[in-house]
């Protein structure tokens, strides 16, 4: 479960931090899907950060799938 813990925003502090720019954003089925790109140590990272997320955060599991760059500049909230 990701309602309610701030998965969102603290992804995105997270992404910042970590110098990762991308986006992150909640799907129609309750999943959260994001978008990392930059350096590979900083990306995977944030693919560990995602497993367990925020202090509340009660993920089962994520699915990685590695993709070309295509320039995302900052991070978003979609």
């Amino acid at each position: 479960m990701v309602q309610g813990v701030w998965f969102r925003d603290s992804c995105r502090r997270e992404a910042l931090a970590t110098g990762v720019s991308g986006w992150v954003h909640n799907t129609m089925d309750g999943r959260v899907e994001a978008v990392f790109e930059g350096d590979a140590d900083a990306v995977m990272t944030m693919v560990n950060w995602s497993m367990k997320g925020p202090a509340r955060a009660d993920v089962t599991g994520i699915e990685v799938v590695e993709e070309e760059p295509v320039g995302e500049q900052g991070f978003a909230i979609r």
